[in-house]
């Protein structure tokens, strides 16, 4: 909105200083500290609102001390990304328009299920199948928008450590002949389906760790920021042989504001944490990184950038599976727990297994420890992902 506030300054009136609101880097700095503003102001009243109304986490009951910390701070870091957006992005962009779609959407989502935990006392929340459907359908809407828009259509994307990088997903289908490139569109609407579902469902699970969820997905919005301004400079896209995506660099103001919101969430959810993000949050954020890689043709990148995420889900995948082998063979219910020493993990996701409590011995790391790991290993990753643009 300001945007076009002091567009309409400069061009009617030749406002002093109000063309520097046509610079992408002065609105994304802007967008920036509006959003880590918006948190760290707001953070504290939000705090005492939740507990005045009792709005308290359910915890398991080897949690007991975090019973009745606030949640649901989603909200507000939907709200610190949101603003700032509409004030100082282009609202025509289609693609900051999908970002604040994709944010809302999988937010209410999110607040559904928590809104079940916390007033109706369902420690189940949503159901499972309720979250799926709403990830397929964003993952549906986005691969389609991607597909046949007239403005971004495009199937193409990029792969890391590979000189000639551009890839075309028509060519998994040239058996098809010249049907490849009409029915391409079906391949990639699967794609970001599974895309979407799966960095959504592993940033949930990442969520387990006070400011470990929030750490690592601050350090996963830079890099993105980083890409999306490459990506959209022409000049940068030549150098590093990459598609350049004319208007894509609106995104930086989103992708900023993002990243300030979760730095300024993460004053108020280190250790020990005065308020949880709720799956309001945590759906929200592994949504907006799935659809953001998409939409800079960068989703190939994510197994790299996300690796914290995807060792995350690797483990449930790995525990889910081996422990069904284990009581199979054994002739066990399903309600039996399966001993700790025939697990792959003492317990997952990942982080629950080296944390200290869970390690009667003392062999294990405290909570902080295992955040401050995780967050070292993801900017060393967020690294990588950025030189495989030029190391190839």
């Amino acid at each position: 909105m300001l945007y076009y506030l002091f567009d309409w300054l400069d061009k009617s009136f030749d406002f002093p200083g109000a063309g520097v609101f046509q610079y992408i880097s002065f609105r994304s700095a802007c967008c920036f500290v509006s959003s880590l503003l918006i948190m760290l102001l707001c953070g504290k009243p939000y705090i005492r609102l939740m507990q005045r109304k009792g709005i308290g986490e359910t915890v398991r009951d080897d949690e007991s001390e975090k019973r009745g910390t606030p949640t649901m701070g989603g909200l507000l870091i939907i709200a610190a990304i949101v603003i700032p957006t509409l004030l100082f992005a282009k609202l025509d962009n289609v693609y900051v328009l999908t970002m604040l779609g994709t944010t809302l959407w999988l937010g209410l989502i999110g607040f559904a299920d928590d809104y079940i935990k916390v007033f109706k006392r369902d420690k189940k929340g949503l159901p499972g199948r309720f979250k799926v459907v709403g990830q397929v359908g964003l993952g549906l809407v986005v691969g389609l928008l991607l597909s046949f828009h007239p403005d971004i259509a495009s199937t193409k994307t990029t792969i890391p450590f590979v000189k000639n990088n551009e890839f075309d997903y028509a060519w998994l289908i040239t058996w098809m002949g010249p049907w490849a490139e009409q029915w391409v569109w079906v391949v990639y609407v699967a794609v970001a389906i599974f895309i979407v579902t799966a960095v959504s469902n592993a940033a949930n699970l990442t969520d387990g760790i006070d400011g470990l969820a929030t750490g690592v997905a601050a350090v996963v919005g830079g890099a993105l920021a980083i890409l999306a301004w490459l990506a959209g400079n022409v000049i940068m896209a030549n150098y590093l042989a990459i598609t350049y995506l004319p208007n894509i660099g609106e995104l930086t103001m989103f992708i900023t504001s993002f990243v300030g919101a979760l730095l300024g969430f993460l004053w108020f959810n280190t250790h020990p944490a005065q308020i949880f993000m709720g799956d309001t949050g945590s759906l929200a954020i592994g949504g907006i990184i799935a659809v953001f890689a998409l939409l800079i043709h960068k989703e190939l990148l994510l197994p790299i950038l996300c690796g914290i995420y995807l060792i995350e889900d690797l483990s449930v995948i790995i525990q889910r599976y081996s422990c069904k082998h284990y009581r199979r063979k054994h002739k066990l219910p399903a309600s039996q727990p399966v001993p700790l020493e025939a697990r792959p993990f003492r317990y997952t996701p990942l982080h629950h297994h080296y944390q200290e409590k869970h390690r009667p011995d003392g062999s294990g790391l405290k909570d902080e420890k295992i955040v401050q790991r995780f967050t070292i290993i993801g900017i060393l990753l967020a690294i990588v992902t950025i030189v495989t643009l030029k190391l190839r």
